[in-house]
């Protein structure tokens, strides 16, 4: 976090409390100078060096004075957090806690704790904060990479927050990752939702000093990202032409709904989709691919009308869960079950239960938690000066009726 918006930090949470002679004296490029004398003029650095017993006291001053009702932004968190370690106060009987990064966000202090919407932060790595920029929080695989990195972040002790757009969309996100940058979190790791819409964004939030993850998806411009940790896509899609193949027999007319064009990981399926499709299987017909834009309802549409069109139609490969969800609906509105076969990208309990009512033959699926686990790794990795792998990948299933309670742990979760 830069001095300054430290400083601005300091003042807003303890402006009353410092006097005009103080505030005057201190040097903006030298925040910290003004933070002490602010908390010594106030007695806070005896408070706080006595410990959990102080803690409490401290709180209860805050309390006091209102604090505990007014909105606290995550700079404020992470100077309080900072506080406390340069104080060398142990961990009090409570534990510093922080939500997601919400423009409502407001973190309550009381019994020596400051509580918010997530989980327990241990103070081993207590200033250190990341962000997880999701390519949307309506989708069940980044609320299961939620769930990796957030207990991740809880193992090796640091703060950590949760975000993202509603829809997969560029415009939806860049405000989201224009905010996080302007809060400064120490690392973010992010699904940017564009190869190209994104790069400026992201070289913005580099340029100011956080360190960078790539989670899922990437741009195109490799040198924004420190790490990039994702699942092999190319090679997904051609374990979901493998499998598709197998299951019409290697004949018949098959397609591919996509979400949109531009997208590195459904890109990469597709294209690995066709090149085991062309390289392989020379009885198989594939139509060109269609988009759904992120859209169950049109991906259903999509595969209703296919189907009128191609009565032969026997195989559908869906890149993603919606497109997956989507087509799953087409069959049954069809009343295709049973004719079209359908494979489908991503483990989602929605897909699941159409894996198991036959609507789905088959899931290709990843493992968002280990993705999100590994993205922290990663970031404490880079902040903490250790050697940083640049391109991790994790691993991918095929996963079928036959096999599925055998792989029950690679269902996506809706929450941790």
């Amino acid at each position: 976090m830069p001095d300054t918006i430290l400083y601005d930090s300091a003042m807003r949470l303890f402006g009353d409390l410092v006097t005009p002679e103080v505030a005057a004296a201190a040097d903006r490029g030298s925040w910290p100078d003004a933070l002490w004398r602010a908390v010594e003029e106030t007695g806070y650095h005896d408070v706080l060096a006595e410990g959990p017993a102080g803690m409490v006291e401290a709180a209860t001053i805050l309390r006091a004075a209102g604090y505990h009702a007014a909105p606290i932004p995550l700079a404020e968190t992470m100077l309080a957090r900072w506080m406390c370690a340069a104080c060398g106060v142990d961990a009090p009987a409570g534990a510093l806690t922080i939500g997601p990064v919400e423009p409502d966000d407001r973190l309550d202090i009381a019994d020596g704790a400051v509580s918010g919407h997530a989980g327990h932060i241990p103070w081993g790595r207590a200033a250190v904060a990341i962000v997880l920029i999701a390519g949307t929080t309506a989708d069940n695989f980044y609320a299961t990479m939620n769930c990796g990195a957030k207990a991740e972040a809880l193992k090796l002790g640091v703060a950590y927050s949760f975000t993202g757009p509603n829809h997969f969309d560029a415009q939806q996100q860049i405000p989201i990752v224009n905010t996080v940058t302007a809060q400064h979190p120490d690392a973010v790791l992010i699904a940017p939702t564009d190869v190209s819409a994104l790069i400026q964004p992201m070289q913005a939030m580099k340029a100011v000093g956080i360190k960078v993850v790539e989670v899922d998806t990437t741009v195109m411009d490799n040198t924004i990202a420190l790490s990039q940790i994702s699942s092999d896509n190319l090679a997904g899609g051609k374990l979901a032409a493998d499998t598709l193949a197998q299951l019409i027999g290697a004949r018949g007319t098959v397609m591919v709904i996509n979400v949109n064009p531009g997208i590195s990981t459904t890109d990469a399926r597709d294209q690995g989709f066709h090149q085991q499709m062309s390289a392989k299987y020379p009885n198989i017909k594939v139509l060109a691919t269609q988009y759904d834009n992120d859209d169950q309802a049109k991906a259903s549409q999509i595969l209703t009308s296919t189907y009128a069109a191609h009565p032969d139609l026997s195989g559908v490969f869906a890149a993603n869960t919606i497109s997956a969800e989507g087509a799953a609906t087409g069959i049954r509105n069809a009343g295709a079950t049973g004719k079209i076969f359908s494979v489908g990208f991503d483990a989602e309990p929605q897909s699941v239960q159409d894996l198991h009512n036959g609507v789905v033959q088959a899931l290709i699926a990843q493992e968002p938690a280990q993705i999100g686990a590994s993205g922290i790794d990663q970031a404490v990795a880079a902040l903490e000066g250790k050697p940083v792998q640049a391109h991790v990948g994790t691993g991918l299933v095929a996963i079928t009726k036959a096999n599925e309670s055998t792989n029950t742990q690679y269902f996506y979760k809706s929450s941790c």
